[in-house]
């Protein structure tokens, strides 16, 4: 197997990649990036020239950006069966939350954030469209579960629950039943669980650094 090394802070999107590599279950390094620090050093920004994170590095290849990550995962291991098989339906609707995550609902929640005017004026030029519309959408999108492609868990759960969850605890999503439904459902995970205490671990150490 070629190796694997994780790039991540515990208190960044780091714990979307944390999360889909114990899904996996597959043996990985990890190098703690420090924000002000290692992050914007030379090393890493011949990784990634955007000097974020999370990255990784399998092999020879660098992926980046999370939902990029996920999907790179899923498809390397594919006997793990965190991806429709490529000639399955689901594979469109796998890739379609995915990246409705990665671009409309991160940029609507970070909008949001940021008071960001979304209205009648600017909706049709940018990706995201109204708030609502986002929200509503997605709301569409768990209609049919437990999951995201209906009774196949996949990568792409990992990647939308991990934005639900932050949205509403940020208060950058409203707390819809469904929402709420969707992230309890998968936080009960054994994966979400050892994922979360490594990087609850990992955040304490920083702390007494």
């Amino acid at each position: 197997m070629k190796p694997l090394t994780f790039y991540t802070n515990p208190n960044s999107r780091g714990r979307i990649i944390r999360w889909m590599l114990e899904e996996l279950n597959l043996p990985y390094d990890v190098e703690l990036m420090h924000f002000g620090g290692n992050i914007k050093s030379a090393e890493f920004l011949a990784l990634n020239p955007m000097g974020k994170i999370p990255a990784i590095k399998h092999g020879d290849t660098v992926v980046t950006e999370g939902a990029a990550i996920c999907a790179y995962l899923a498809d390397q291991f594919a006997d793990k069966g965190l991806a429709p098989a490529p000639d399955r339906p689901e594979r469109g609707t796998y890739y379609r939350w995915l990246f409705f995550a990665a671009g409309p609902l991160e940029m609507a929640t970070t909008a949001k954030a940021y008071n960001w005017r979304l209205d009648s004026d600017n909706c049709t030029s940018v990706g995201c469209g109204l708030y609502n519309d986002t929200l509503n959408t997605l709301e569409t999108a768990l209609a049919n579960g437990p999951y995201l492609c209906g009774e196949q868990f996949t990568a792409a759960d990992v990647y939308v629950c991990s934005h639900i969850s932050w949205g509403m605890l940020f208060g950058t999503l409203e707390k819809r039943p469904a929402f709420t439904d969707y992230v309890h459902r998968l936080q009960a995970r054994k994966a979400y669980s050892r994922a979360t205490e490594l990087d609850d671990a990992l955040a304490k150490t920083m702390e007494h650094q």
